[in-house]
């Protein structure tokens, strides 16, 4: 009879203790769901050849894409057709914005043809000028649909960019007699610190 007892209140013991062993863990598993619900089914994405080390800076022109094909080659071209894109977007706004405030810190004639001369040109070295692309990214993965991806980051020196002007605007006839490099530097590295202030 006693060992009934025994027995039963030892039963008795181990059933409130997994009883409050599985409401602790549930009430834990409750307390991470409400923690993090919208992470629920999430899988995390990498993107290659992007980030920190990725963007413009002071001294270069950055751009990275993603393209996506059954085929890796369009993949490939994609990505980097996408990516000189970007590059060629960023060197036209700097390039613009270069020659609004060299042009209008300095005292010219007729300042609309000026402006005119100067944008046709910077179009010109921006064309030229994206054929000395770095690329100093790549990667290609497959996705488990079957598709390629192209991961791709690119970039093209300040330097080179300010010489392809430079070169460009001393040529020109109407705009050497006016036209001061310093000054014109001076202007251009303003305008390439402000990717860094940008992060």
């Amino acid at each position: 009879m006693k060992r009934n007892i025994l027995l039963k209140s030892s039963l008795a013991i181990l059933a409130l203790t997994l009883t409050l062993a599985g409401t602790s863990c549930k009430s834990k598993k409750k307390a991470e769901q409400v923690i993090t619900p919208s992470s629920e089914g999430e899988i995390e994405v990498k993107l290659y050849c992007s980030g920190d080390g990725y963007f413009s800076t002071a001294e270069v022109f950055r751009g990275n894409a993603v393209g996506e094909s059954m085929d890796q080659n369009t993949a490939k071209r994609k990505a980097l057709n996408e990516a000189r894109t970007q590059l060629a977007s960023s060197l036209q706004t700097t390039i613009k914005a270069t020659t609004d405030n060299y042009v209008n810190s300095r005292e010219f004639n007729n300042k609309e043809e000026v402006v005119e001369r100067f944008e046709s040109l910077s179009r010109e070295v921006v064309n030229q000028q994206l054929n000395g692309t770095r690329t100093i990214c790549e990667r290609l993965t497959k996705t488990p649909q079957g598709t390629f991806k192209s991961y791709v980051a690119i970039e093209l020196g300040g330097a080179d960019v300010l010489k392809g002007m430079n070169d460009r605007l001393s040529k020109d006839e109407r705009l050497r007699i006016d036209y001061d490099y310093e000054k014109f530097k001076e202007t251009f590295d303003k305008e390439m610190e402000k990717f860094e202030k940008g992060r």
